[in-house]
């Protein structure tokens, strides 16, 4: 644990967006403990499921988890793998419950969310600010791309608050508790090209939708994107007619994708813009392309910190529609 071992399960309630938690084990679960430590939740999650999967990285924990439960009812129903959790495979299971170094959060979050088949419900220990940012909504302040990437694949809770006090020693930082349960389905979408807005759009969170694509950067990556693709389809075609782009649009769990978990602050720095005029007539004929798209929905006066996930898939398929793509 990043701040030391968790000494009692004492935890304040939390805000109007906390909920109880409503997971339930049942005696068929086959629970996922990441960092079972000494064991002492492990007993308690053998006791109320039908078995437990410890993947522990300390060979010395290993042994006290090996000493303490054998020879009792439970060693048949504990599978222990030693390993880094984020590089270790994992197999099926019902629930994860994880107490983990707040080092690994992002790429943990990233490797469950995309583990097939579809566990029912995650309930981790993050770093307070970490938490926060998981469950933000449009108009937080800490509303950013991990926020929108992690929504789109799974409904997220904050369920309590863990004081510093709670832990021996005590970190230097705050710890929630959060539920994280998986969307069924998933979401079909060529997420590379989901991500590849939303990297864009939370560049400069807080600038209009129109000014961040308004820079020379923006604009030269899209128009690359847009004649490559227009020249593939003449090769093939023999014509520019169609404007579809023939995607596959994979479920994120089969791609081995990354879910680019990476924390975006979205902090503007300063206000000058990064636009450049245009010299080239076709470039700016393409930039009135990307303006009247934003226009047509609505989004050119518009800030991402502020649109939910229904605005950005509405403008993706805006600009895909316009044979503009982001992968």
């Amino acid at each position: 644990m990043a701040g030391g071992k968790l000494k009692k399960e004492k935890a304040s309630s939390s805000s109007s967006r906390s909920q109880p938690y409503q997971g339930g084990i049942k005696p068929t679960d086959i629970i996922l403990e990441i960092g079972p430590g000494t064991g002492n939740l492990t007993k308690k999650l053998l006791e109320a499921g039908k078995s437990v999967i410890a993947v522990e990285l300390d060979p010395r924990m290993v042994l006290e988890l090996q000493r303490r439960f054998q020879g009792t009812p439970f060693s048949n129903r504990l599978k222990i793998i030693q390993g880094d959790v984020l590089k270790v495979e994992l197999p099926y299971f019902d629930i994860c419950v994880a107490n983990i170094p707040y080092q690994i959060s992002a790429p943990l979050t990233n490797k469950l969310l995309k583990h097939q088949p579809v566990f029912r419900c995650a309930v981790i220990m993050f770093q307070r600010e970490f938490a926060m940012r998981l469950v933000a909504q449009p108009g937080d302040a800490l509303y950013c791309r991990l926020s929108v990437n992690t929504q789109l694949f799974a409904r997220v809770f904050h369920l309590l608050k863990v004081g510093k006090n709670n832990f021996r020693p005590p970190p230097k930082v705050e710890s929630s508790v959060v539920r994280i349960e998986p969307r069924k389905p998933l979401p079909q979408m060529n997420f590379k090209e989901w991500d590849g807005l939303i990297r864009i759009c939370f560049n400069r969170k807080n600038k209009t939708i129109g000014s961040i694509f308004k820079q020379k950067s923006v604009l030269s990556v899209l128009e690359k994107n847009y004649k490559t693709l227009q020249a593939l389809r003449l090769s093939e075609n023999g014509s520019l007619e169609d404007t579809e782009m023939p995607v596959d649009v994979p479920i994120l769990a089969e791609t081995g994708e990354d879910l680019s978990m990476e924390v975006d602050d979205g902090e503007d720095g300063d206000d000058e813009e990064m636009e450049v005029e245009d010299v080239d007539p076709k470039r700016s004929d393409f930039k009135d392309k990307v303006i009247g798209v934003l226009k047509q929905g609505g989004y050119e006066e518009k800030r991402s910190s502020k649109l939910a996930q229904g605005d950005f898939m509405h403008l993706l398929s805006l600009f895909n529609k316009a044979g503009i793509h982001f992968s």
